[in-house]
């Protein structure tokens, strides 16, 4: 190929990238075309100031071919899940020693699985399917890995699915919501990032508004990723910024508008009264708004982010999750547990703070990851 035919190719490549959270769906369609595959985004030059840590890095697409992404992504999962991998193949080693699967060891296996947050119904799908016509053979070490893969990808797959912005509302009204720390504002710019990426237009609101240093970050993240931004004084009305925003958002024709709400404790009754209201206020704007509740879980919490699903649900009717910081924990399995209960769309996971470091959620991925299964 020429240099002129590659540079050609190069820029019709360019028009795909940033889809990496799905499909884009009309107001009239049923259907939903195909996620292309995403490009990568080169780190910016300078490293970022400390108060610009979360910022998305300038600088131009990777070219990476297509494969070579993928790779990359399977790498830097498979490393970020490590711990929690580590800690399940242990386990098995520790139980496997004998020639035989006995009743014994696979009372073990059930419990070392359970320990690794994957909840006891997966826990006990896998031993069942270990136990069947296996008591008298022998097992290696590899096949209950292959087996704990596949039951995973089981539990996994009917929830892995884009997140979806429907062109038929202008804005796309995305409320994130979550407790603090789970790393809620900084997903809003990694998410900011990859929709202008795709051509999109994109409003950002402070809704943090008890937190300063949440308004600050929205407001580098708006600045590099060239995205408007609606915000207001510290402690000023959450729902009041809101609607501002919502309706600030409507009149420029905005593709999406991504809401920051503040980190609040599942059981403080008074903060999740607020909550409620924003989303009423929101309404008076836009019936159908939020068209996208989604959920930001942190992987280190563990047993602790079934609990703030169950809540989130019940008081602001979340539609997703994204899943951060599975590099940082042995608990990575807590997706597992919750998928297995709530099944509740997962629509990326986060492994590092990098822009790159938010992708789409691919069960098969995730499984093979954390079982070591190849």
């Amino acid at each position: 190929m020429s240099d002129r035919e590659q540079k050609n190719q190069d820029d019709k490549n360019k028009g795909v990238i940033g889809r990496l959270f799905g499909t884009t769906q009309t107001g009239s369609q049923k259907q939903t075309r195909p996620a292309a595959q995403a490009s990568k985004t080169k780190e910016h030059d300078n490293p970022p100031t400390r108060k610009e840590k979360n910022a998305p890095p300038s600088g131009n697409p990777s070219e990476q071919p297509k494969e070579q992404q993928k790779n990359s992504w399977f790498q830097k999962l498979t490393s970020g899940l490590s711990k929690t991998s580590s800690q399940l193949s242990n386990g098995i080693t520790g139980i496997f020693t004998k020639k035989k699967l006995g009743h014994e060891q696979l009372e073990d296996l059930e419990d070392v699985l359970i320990q690794a947050d994957l909840g006891v119904e997966t826990a006990m799908r896998i031993t069942n399917t270990l136990a069947k016509g296996r008591h008298e053979k022998g097992i290696s070490e590899q096949d209950v890995r292959n087996v704990l893969s596949q039951e995973v990808k089981q539990v996994l797959e009917p929830v892995a699915k884009p997140l979806i912005i429907d062109d038929g509302n202008k804005p796309h009204v995305i409320l994130v919501v979550g407790v603090n720390g789970t790393g809620k504002t900084t997903t809003i710019g990694k998410l900011a990032s990859k929709f202008k990426a795709d051509g999109k237009t994109v409003m950002l609101a402070a809704g943090d508004t008890f937190r300063a240093a949440a308004v600050e970050q929205l407001k580098v993240w708006a600045k590099r990723t060239k995205s408007g931004i609606i915000a207001g004084k510290t402690g000023a009305d959450a729902s009041g910024l809101a609607f501002d925003a919502l309706k600030k958002a409507k009149e420029q024709q905005c593709d999406v508008l991504l809401i920051d709400t503040a980190g609040r404790l599942q059981n403080k009754q008074v903060l999740m009264e607020e909550l409620e209201k924003v989303i009423r206020v929101l309404k008076k704007v836009d019936e159908l708004a939020p068209h996208t509740v989604l959920l930001v879980l942190d992987a280190t919490t563990g047993q602790n982010a079934m609990q703030q699903v169950e809540v989130f649900m019940h008081r602001a009717g979340v539609t997703g999750l994204i899943m951060t910081k599975l590099d940082g924990t042995a608990r990575g399995g807590i997706l597992v547990s919750i998928s297995a209960k709530h099944a509740i769309p997962v629509h990326a996971i986060g492994v590092g703070e990098g822009v790159d470091d938010l992708q789409p959620f691919h069960a098969l991925e995730f499984a093979n990851a954390i079982a070591h299964s190849n």
